[in-house]
C-alpha cells in the first residue's frame, strides 16, 4: 500500500468518524486555541438541555441509583452521554469509534428489563461507560490508531472475527448492565505520553487545548474531563491510565496485573510479559472507580481470563482503612524529585498541597529514599524495546505509514536488533532482584513511622509537568517505575497551575541535559489554568486500599482548597 493510498485510507476513515456526529449536535463555530483554550465551560453546556446537563455532571453513584429505581431511564442517560460525547468530540478530537444507534437501543433493552421485573440488570444498570480503542465490541472496528488496522481484525483480513468479537470485559460489562457507546483516540502504538495518530490528529486537553490530554488513553481523559463520560477503561503500561487522569484532573486507577481481566484485548507487543499492561478506570471521583471495580470482580474474571487473579473485592482491606483514619493516625513516604528531573513549579507546589493537608490532619509524612529508580526506569525501558519494534514497524508497514513523531525516540524508523532469550531473561532477573529490594526497603519504614507499620502507601508525581506540550514527552520515569514493580496506584487532583504562584525558579541549577531541556518546556503563561495531580501508590495487589486512601487524600485537599 503506497503513501498515497495510506492517507486516503485515513482521510475516509476520519471523515467516517466525524460523520457519525448527528448533524443536530454539530456546532457551528469551534474557537481556535488562542481565542479560547479552556473548553470546559458553557460552550458544552449552552448546547445541551437542561435534563442532559443534570445527567452528564451527575457522579456514576448517583447516576446508578436513579436508573436502577426508575428516576432516569437508561435510554434518556445514553442518549445524554451521546450528545455530550459528540461535543466533546468536536472539541479536542478524542472519539475513533462512535456506535450511539446501538447504545441507545441496548439502553432501551434495559428500559423494557426494568419495566418487566422492577429491578436493574445488575450494578452498573444503564450507566455509560467509554472504552480506550483496544476493546473489541461488536458492530464496530479496533484501529488502535493504525491505518493498516481499518477494515481488519487487528491488521489481518478474513479471519471471519471483524466486527463480531467481543473482548472479555466487554461481555462482563454488559452482563452488569453498562451501555458502551463510543470508544477513545489513542497514539498508535499505545507507547506515547501523548495522543496522536494519522487517522485522527492530535487529541488536546480541554482545560488548556495548548497542552496534551496525555496517553495512550488520552482521548479517555478529554472525553471524561469534558462529562462526555462518567466513567471510562483505559491501559496503562507506563502511566497510560495515570498520565491522562492526571492531565484532566480525574482519578485514575492502575491496578497490579491480573486484577482486571484483560483477555481478548487488542494490545502492542503482545507476548511481552516482563512488563505487563494493566486496565482500569478513569473518572471524576474515586467512588466511581470503586462502583465499577467491585462490579467488574462480582463477574469472577479469573474464569474467564488465565491471567486474572482470583481476588475478589476485600471489604476488610477497605474497612481497615477507614479504621485506621477513625482511629489513629497514617504514615506516608513523599517522594517530591526522583532524583533524575525536576518536577516543574506547579508539580512542587502540588505536592507541598498535599503534605501541608497530611500534616494538619495528624498523619505521619517520610521522605521516600527508595533504591534508585533509574535501574527501575532501566527495566521497563529494556522490556519495551525487546523485539526492536518489530511489532510496531510491522503494524505500521501494513499501510505505509510513518510513525508519529513521538514514538521515534524509543523506536525509530525502522525496526532495530532484537534482544535475544539470553537478555530477556537477565532482564527479568533484574526485575526480580529489584522489586525484592525496594519490597525490602518498604518494610524497612516501620522504624520511621511511629506506627507501628511500614509507610501506608506513598506519594509522588505523575510527571514532571502539569500535561506535556506537544511533541515534548521525553521522560516517563515518575510513573513507568511503578509498572516495573507493578504496584497499585491511583491519581487523585489536588490544584490547577497559577501563573502568579508558579513562577519560574531563577536559581533552578539542572543536574543534567534531561532535566535542563524539561525545565525549558515550563512558561507559566502557556501552563496558566492546567489541572497538576498526584498519585497515591500502595504495594502490589492493593487496589481496595489504595481507593480508599485516594478518596480519602484527595478528598481532604479539594476540602483544603
Amino acid at each position: 500500500m503506497g503513501a498515497g493510498n495510506w492517507q486516503s485510507l485515513a482521510k475516509a476513515k476520519l471523515e467516517a468518524i466525524n460523520s457519525s456526529i448527528p448533524t443536530k449536535w454539530r456546532l457551528s463555530k469551534i474557537p481556535p486555541i488562542e481565542e479560547q483554550r479552556d473548553v470546559t465551560g458553557d460552550i458544552i453546556t449552552k448546547s445541551l438541555s437542561e435534563k442532559e446537563v443534570e445527567i452528564t455532571e451527575t457522579d456514576a453513584i448517583e447516576m446508578v441509583q436513579k436508573t436502577s429505581n426508575g428516576v432516569w431511564t437508561a435510554r434518556e442517560v445514553a442518549t445524554a452521554f451521546c450528545h455530550r460525547a459528540s461535543l466533546a468530540h468536536q472539541l479536542t478530537n478524542c472519539l475513533l469509534e462512535t456506535f450511539f444507534d446501538a447504545a441507545v437501543e441496548d439502553a432501551r433493552r434495559l428500559d423494557e428489563y426494568y419495566r418487566q421485573h422492577k429491578r436493574p440488570i445488575g450494578p452498573l444498570h444503564g450507566l455509560p461507560v467509554s472504552l480506550k480503542d483496544q476493546f473489541h465490541v461488536k458492530g464496530v472496528e479496533t484501529t488502535m490508531g493504525y491505518v493498516g488496522w481499518i477494515g481488519t481484525f487487528m491488521g489481518k483480513r478474513g479471519t471471519g472475527q471483524e466486527r463480531v468479537f467481543e473482548s472479555e470485559m466487554v461481555r462482563e460489562l454488559r452482563a452488569l448492565g453498562a451501555v458502551l457507546y463510543c470508544k477513545t483516540n489513542v497514539p498508535h502504538s499505545l507507547m506515547s505520553g501523548e495522543t496522536n495518530n494519522n487517522i485522527l490528529g492530535y487529541t488536546t486537553n480541554p482545560k488548556n487545548r495548548n497542552l496534551s490530554c496525555g496517553g495512550s488513553s488520552g482521548g479517555e481523559g478529554a472525553l471524561i474531563a469534558l462529562r462526555g463520560s462518567p466513567l471510562g477503561l483505559g491501559t496503562d503500561i507506563g502511566g497510560s491510565i495515570r498520565i491522562p487522569a492526571a492531565f484532566n484532573g480525574l482519578y485514575g486507577l492502575r491496578p497490579s496485573a491480573g486484577r482486571l481481566p484483560y483477555e481478548g484485548m487488542a494490545n502492542s507487543m503482545d507476548g511481552q510479559n516482563s512488563v505487563l499492561s494493566v486496565v482500569g478506570p478513569l473518572a471524576p471521583s474515586a467512588a466511581s472507580l470503586k462502583l465499577l471495580v467491585k462490579s467488574l470482580l462480582s463477574q469472577h474474571p479469573w474464569l474467564h481470563d488465565p491471567l486474572c487473579h482470583e481476588i475478589p473485592w476485600r471489604e476488610d482491606h477497605e474497612e481497615q482503612i477507614h479504621r485506621l483514619i477513625s482511629t489513629s493516625k497514617l504514615a506516608f513516604g513523599i517522594m517530591k524529585h526522583d532524583g533524575l528531573v525536576t518536577p516543574h513549579p506547579p508539580v512542587q507546589r502540588a505536592m507541598d498541597i498535599v503534605v501541608q493537608t497530611l500534616e494538619r490532619l495528624g498523619h505521619k509524612v517520610i521522605a521516600w529514599k527508595p533504591p534508585s529508580h533509574k535501574r527501575g526506569i532501566d527495566i521497563v525501558h529494556t522490556a519495551w524495546a525487546y523485539d526492536g519494534g518489530a511489532d510496531i514497524h510491522g503494524a505500521l508497514s501494513l499501510s505505509g505509514e510513518p510513525p508519529i513523531p513521538q514514538i521515534t525516540g524509543m523506536y525509530g524508523l525502522k525496526q532495530r536488533e532484537q534482544a535475544n532469550a539470553t537478555e530477556i531473561a537477565a532482564n527479568n532477573v533484574a526485575k526480580r532482584e529489584y522489586q525484592k529490594e525496594y519490597m525490602e526497603y518498604w518494610n524497612s519504614t516501620a522504624d520511621l513511622t511511629s506506627t507501628g507499620r511500614p509507610v501506608d502507601a506513598l506519594i509522588m508525581p505523575v510527571a514532571p509537568f502539569a500535561a506535556a506540550r506537544r511533541e515534548t514527552y521525553s521522560y516517563y520515569g515518575y510513573s513507568n517505575i511503578f509498572n516495573t514493580l507493578d504496584y497499585s496506584s491511583c491519581v487523585f487532583p489536588v490544584t490547577n497551575v497559577d501563573k502568579k504562584a508558579d513562577v519560574i525558579d531563577e536559581r533552578f541549577d539542572p543536574i543534567s541535559n534531561l532535566d535542563r531541556d524539561i525545565a525549558a518546556i515550563y512558561d507559566p503563561e502557556i501552563y496558566d489554568g492546567a489541572h497538576v495531580a498526584v498519585q497515591l501508590v500502595g504495594r502490589r495487589l492493593q487496589e481496595e486500599k489504595v481507593l480508599a486512601l485516594a478518596e480519602y487524600v484527595g478528598g481532604a485537599v479539594a476540602a483544603s482548597n
